[in-house]
């Protein structure tokens, strides 16, 4: 190996900056010898879904939403709460795919839903971009800056929404809407 080379490869990991080692995803594994770092970070794929969606379809796409909605243990006598609305209502759910709040948020709604079994809420999810919009334009009929956003109508008209995070749970926010 040529003596240039040789230094060049020395001195490589003193000229790069502290955050570029630092933020790398590169380490020394235990036992290994000589300068050379080795990459073993994995690449992050991140699936967008935009337009409306259907929670089979989020759920098969998404790493983590099965997990999440696996493990919500809704509070039973909410659930009992939801499952007496007697009036035709809407949710329609904002989401971004790539959203943290919704990977949280999202599959616990569902699992809610699901167990609620109520034939007069019907929930609507449209999946939107990181600018927060659809190529459909279905998002834009509807008012919101943050995600997830749950948007609870009755007779056409807003009566209340759940932005984020819920104050209490999901369960008891979306009661305390319909009561």
């Amino acid at each position: 190996m040529k003596k240039t080379t040789l230094l060049a490869m020395m001195l490589a990991p003193a000229l790069m900056s502290t955050s570029a080692v630092a933020n790398s995803g590169c380490g020394f594994e235990e036992g290994q010898k000589g300068p050379f770092a080795t990459c073993t970070q994995e690449e992050k794929q991140e699936v967008i879904l935009t337009g409306e969606l259907a929670m089979a379809d989020i759920m098969e796409a998404i790493p983590g939403y099965g997990e999440n909605f696996d493990s919500y243990a809704p509070d039973a006598s909410w659930v009992d709460a939801l499952k007496t609305v007697d009036t035709p209502t809407e949710i329609v759910v904002i989401i971004g795919t790539w959203c943290p709040d919704c990977h949280r948020e999202t599959p616990r709604f569902a699992k809610l839903m699901e167990l609620v079994n109520n034939d007069k809420l019907s929930v609507r999810y449209i999946g939107v971009d990181r600018q927060k919009s659809d190529p459909q334009n279905l998002a834009a009929a509807y008012e919101f800056k943050r995600i997830p956003t749950f948007m609870v109508t009755q007779d056409g008209k807003e009566i209340g929404r759940i932005v984020e995070t819920p104050e209490h749970s999901l369960e008891q926010d979306l009661a305390k809407i319909l009561k």
